[in-house]
């Protein structure tokens, strides 16, 4: 079977992208050609598959050979993407789509990709690390020159794990602020809440558990019954209860105006890195 598919850049992202492709048959192990950026790190992408795909480094011959396929996923980090060099692709029938493009590159937005890869078509997706257990969410945005068969692969590219989102590019920045660096405030309000658990005096393993459970259910809650975080907050503040009482001082503590700014900022900064 000839190479199909190539994947420049190959962290825990792409990694994770590339799996849910094989499990659901979408490629194949043959037809993939992975460049990755040192000859020390075939080895180490190479144990983290079951079944054998190619990785070369960026400084072999044979990475030349993924600018020949039809279809390519940019997942190289932001500081490293004016080091990919596109050898121009030269399509035998001028009637075809051009290649495809799909870029995961934080905060490079489809102009600034276009101007890099101008012989191809660019795809810009923000996909957030809950992809890893097959509970993501994944934005796109189209380039110009994407054709719908190329469209309706790049959603079947991000569907086995992920939510995914049509949206304008201008609402990427957004997007990426709240559900890819989302995760982070999850992450460090669940650790908050964890060490206020054992100050109060539950066991450590204990008070992990319970919070991670609290904020699943809490979120499972707030969906499944489409409540608006207010009717869930009154639903559970009893008049001069405990939880009233704790809801009081993390307003005097600037709870929600530091995680409103922090998505705002989020955003900001993602739009400077374009």
């Amino acid at each position: 079977m000839s190479l199909s598919l190539g994947v420049i850049g190959l962290g825990r992202m792409a990694q994770v992208i590339l799996q849910s492709l094989f499990l659901k048959e979408k490629f194949s192990s043959d037809e993939v050609l992975g460049v990755v950026g040192k000859t020390k790190s075939v080895e180490q992408v190479l144990a983290q598959f079951s079944n054998d795909i190619s990785v070369v480094a960026a400084n072999d011959s044979e990475a030349e050979k993924v600018w020949q396929l039809p279809v390519k996923i940019l997942a190289v980090k932001p500081q490293q993407i004016n080091q990919i060099k596109e050898k121009a692709y030269i399509a035998s029938d001028l009637s075809k789509d051009r290649p495809l493009l799909i870029s995961i590159v934080a905060g490079v937005n489809l102009t600034r990709l276009q101007a890099l890869f101008p012989s191809h078509a660019c795809v810009r997706a923000v996909p957030n690390t809950p992809v890893l257990v097959g509970s993501g969410l994944t934005g796109l945005s189209w380039g110009d020159r994407v054709s719908l068969e190329q469209r309706e692969l790049v959603e079947a590219i991000f569907k086995p794990n992920s939510e995914v989102f049509e949206l304008p590019e201008e609402h990427l920045d957004a997007f990426l602020a709240l559900t890819s660096s989302g995760p982070a405030y999850v992450a460090l309000i669940s650790e908050a809440l964890a060490d206020g658990a054992v100050a109060a005096g539950l066991p450590r393993d204990l008070a992990q558990s319970l919070t991670h459970s609290t904020l699943e259910g809490t979120a499972l809650l707030l969906k499944q019954k489409g409540l608006h975080p207010g009717q869930l907050k009154d639903m559970v503040a009893s008049p001069a209860g405990t939880t009233i009482t704790a809801l009081r001082h993390l307003e005097k503590q600037g709870l929600r105006s530091a995680l409103i700014e922090a998505v705002v900022i989020a955003a900001q900064k993602s739009r400077e890195m374009a």
